[in-house]
């Protein structure tokens, strides 16, 4: 038999950090401490003393975001009745499947908004592949105006849980994104919704403002091969996009100190996603680079005749660097931070600099 999880028991010795929604705690197994996390809406609140049973799994594959253990259940809390509203169930048919009210379900108060829809005329939506796209490209946008109201959609190609994410808890507290809704599996936000189309319906017609950011949660899932990564996703919302009548501005994935040659320029997920599973077209937004890399890129969208298929814009990321300062987020990507990787982050404060320029234009090309 062949067993797929890895589990202990072990005991509660410290916490680390806690708010409502998740606690970083130390669990001691055998002799051995280790870092691990509980989610209080699925296992309850923990105490020192705790005996619970952990997920060790991705701590014994030595696995990068997410290596630490899980808390799946708490001996303290062994009658725990749900809560809330809602008959909706994520993580479905998994020991962990939990309750939540769907935003378009019939009980709720917008139902009436998704029965009613028409088209998300026009509406902003970023489509970025990456959870380290969606601060800097929010510290862009905030820069540059900070009135304006942005709210996000984390889907389920990476953590499932928001609260797993440092980031949207930061943004959130720091006033830097709105609302947040949670598709798929992934659950958590202000809003449930059940797959990326009554997502994009909510984010305009229930949660409103001026730009939606989508991503995944953190922790992209890529194997090296051309269609073994989570961000293929990208596509087809670009696709969901359009199809409901909103406005899809694409981030593409570039880099220049990433050491895996697929990666470099433009990373192979984008090319894929772009020249192969879009079904339609959307807006590409490319960073202006010094003459060498961007004569690369340049070469890599007409080997695959990119322009043929997307509109795509060259913009200037400048700035990129003082927004994230100015509101003190500290963002890496693979490891990375803005000096390591500039690229990166140039491309990011290209698309805010370009979202700005088309909301100052009335929303129009």
């Amino acid at each position: 038999m062949i067993i797929l999880l890895s589990y202990r028991k072990a005991e509660i010795v410290e916490i680390l950090e806690e708010n409502q929604d998740i606690a970083y705690v130390n669990v001691r197994i055998d002799e051995t401490n280790s870092k691990a996390i509980n989610y209080n809406k699925l296992t309850g609140r923990v105490s020192i003393g705790d005996i619970v049973i952990v997920n060790t799994t991705a701590v014994e594959l030595s696995l990068g975001t997410g290596g630490v253990h899980f808390v799946i259940f708490n001996y303290s809390n062994e009658n725990k009745n749900t809560e809330g509203q809602g008959h909706i169930m994520k993580l479905r048919y998994t020991p962990h499947q939990i309750r939540c009210l769907a935003a378009e379900e019939e009980n709720s108060p917008y139902y009436e908004v998704f029965q009613n829809f028409k088209s998300l005329d026009g509406h902003i939506f970023i489509i970025g592949s990456l959870h380290s796209m969606l601060a800097p490209i929010v510290a862009m946008l905030k820069y540059l105006n900070e009135d304006i109201k942005i709210n996000y959609i984390m889907t389920d190609g990476g953590s499932l849980p928001i609260d797993f994410s440092n980031t949207v808890r930061d943004l959130k507290s720091k006033k830097l994104i709105e609302n947040t809704i949670t598709i798929g599996h992934a659950f958590g936000g202000d809003l449930e919704c059940i797959n990326i189309y009554t997502g994009l319906i909510a984010a305009k017609e229930v949660l409103k403002g001026d730009i939606t950011i989508i991503t995944m949660g953190p922790g992209i899932v890529g194997t090296g091969t051309k269609y073994g990564f989570s961000g293929i996703e990208q596509g087809y919302i670009l696709d969901a996009v359009n199809t409901l009548g909103g406005k899809a501005v694409l981030v593409p994935r570039i880099s220049f100190k990433d050491s895996r040659k697929r990666h470099y320029g433009i990373s192979h997920q984008t090319r894929t996603v772009l020249s192969e599973i879009a079904k339609t077209s959307g807006t590409v937004i490319f960073p202006i680079l010094d003459k060498d890399k961007l004569g690369l890129l340049k070469k890599q969208i007409d080997l695959l005749d990119l322009n043929g298929k997307h509109n795509i814009i060259y913009m200037p990321g400048d700035n990129i660097d003082k927004a994230m300062n100015s509101f003190k987020l500290n963002i890496k990507t693979m490891g990375r931070d803005y000096k390591d990787d500039k690229e990166y982050f140039l491309t990011l404060g290209a698309v805010g600099n370009y979202v700005i320029e088309l909301l100052n234009k009335g929303g129009l090309n």
